[in-house]
């Protein structure tokens, strides 16, 4: 059984409500009552989706990390 997490975080001052994180991970993203976007957990299970949701958001807002390291967006 792995121990391996990840913690997610959107950056509200970078975000701009394009949703395109709860279209792409709806489990994992949804949109606040501001339309910014916000992470339905703090820490997750890895999950590529979480890393997909990072790569396209057009505001670089979502972070993925694993421990310290930052993952996603994913260069």
């Amino acid at each position: 059984m792995s121990t391996v997490s990840w913690t997610t975080e959107v950056d509200r001052g970078l975000c701009m409500g394009s949703g395109m994180c709860a279209g792409i991970a709806p489990e994992l993203y949804g949109l606040d009552d501001e339309d910014r976007a916000k992470p339905l957990r703090h820490r997750i299970p890895p999950d590529e989706r979480a890393l997909d949701a990072a790569d396209s958001c057009p505001a670089a807002a979502i972070l993925v990390r694993e421990g310290d390291e930052l993952i996603g967006p994913r260069p």
